[in-house]
């Protein structure tokens, strides 16, 4: 693969409900410590739902980072693809302004619907408003980080320590 696929690398959640903030926190660590390739962008979209929409039908490649209810012991780190992510918080009407799949929907209708994975956790804890994830949550970031990495190499972006 080129490095003329474009990637978007979107960090998801609310900041202010403990674990339900992860995806946004593991993009601005990736931020803060690795440069990407030209191709590869990393975006906090928060709880922004269609607005998003404009990033997401420019990428080829979308890359979701967010906190997933996948029955699985909190802590358990996923990765979603197809159908599986209606698993991730931001494919549900729960805590984002718009579900991420109705986004995606949209952006199917105006023929412009990237590949998408979701790289998530199962939150310990995402209804109690604080502004720090959960001990379990947070022991995950590394691996989070390191699949995210992984995800970005196999759709054809690089990256160097910053």
């Amino acid at each position: 693969m080129s490095e003329s696929k474009k990637i978007l690398v979107l960090g998801v959640g609310n900041i202010l409900f403990t674990d339900e903030g992860i995806g946004v926190k593991v993009v601005t660590d990736l931020q803060k410590e690795f440069s990407f390739s030209p191709n590869v962008t990393l975006m906090d979209g928060g709880t922004l739902g269609t607005v998003l929409m404009g990033p997401i039908m420019e990428c080829d490649m979308l890359i979701v980072v967010d906190a997933v209810l996948g029955d699985g012991e909190p802590g358990s780190v996923y990765r979603l693809t197809g159908e599986d992510l209606r698993r991730s918080l931001a494919f549900k009407d729960s805590m984002h302004q718009t579900d991420l799949l109705d986004t995606l929907v949209l952006c199917d209708l105006c023929d412009s619907r990237p590949d998408c994975v979701v790289v998530g956790v199962e939150p310990f804890d995402y209804e109690t408003m604080c502004e720090h994830v959960s001990d379990t949550v947070k022991a995950q970031f590394p691996i989070m980080k390191e699949r995210v990495l992984e995800e970005v190499i196999a759709a054809g972006g690089s990256y160097k320590t910053a």
